[in-house]
């Protein structure tokens, strides 16, 4: 199988890999594009948004910056851009699997317009928040304050 590598792919320590492919490949919807078993291992792709899973092994290289407390991944969110969230919320709630944040329109100032996207938010097993978002397309800057893009 050919793999086309994202230039930026980052790797997640996990507590469990079988925990971890069920919700990233049946829930989120990625796919298995190689993996290692025997160590633990999982790269995944999502229609090009790829992210490798590894089991934690602290007798194995692997570069801890400091102490791992669940929830894992404080202070950052992984956005995914899908076609769609409907379908992964469905096979969330169809799983019991809880929202860290409901489904929601938001827009996003860039420049001389706003792009908008649906998104909700979602913790892995190991906390890692994930946020697959749908795009709504642009539209221009709203006014604020009476000037155009002005807070």
């Amino acid at each position: 199988m050919t793999v086309t590598f994202a230039r930026l792919t980052p790797e997640l320590l996990i507590t469990d890999l079988a925990r971890s492919l069920h919700f990233w490949v049946d829930l989120i919807g990625f796919r298995i594009a190689f993996d290692r078993p025997e160590d633990g291992f999982a790269y995944l792709d999502l229609d090009g948004a790829q992210v490798m899973l590894e089991r934690r092994d602290p007798a194995s290289r692997q570069w801890e910056t400091g102490p791992l407390e669940p929830p894992l991944g404080r202070g950052i969110n992984f956005e995914i851009g899908v076609p769609a969230v409907e379908p992964i919320l469905a096979r969330l709630e169809a799983a019991g699997w809880p929202l860290f944040l409901a489904v929601e329109d938001q827009w996003y100032r860039a420049g001389e317009v706003e792009v908008g996207q649906r998104q909700f938010l979602v913790q892995d097993p190991d906390g890692y928040l994930l946020r697959p978002a749908a795009s709504l397309g642009e539209r221009p800057v709203r006014m604020r304050g009476g000037e155009p893009g002005s807070p």
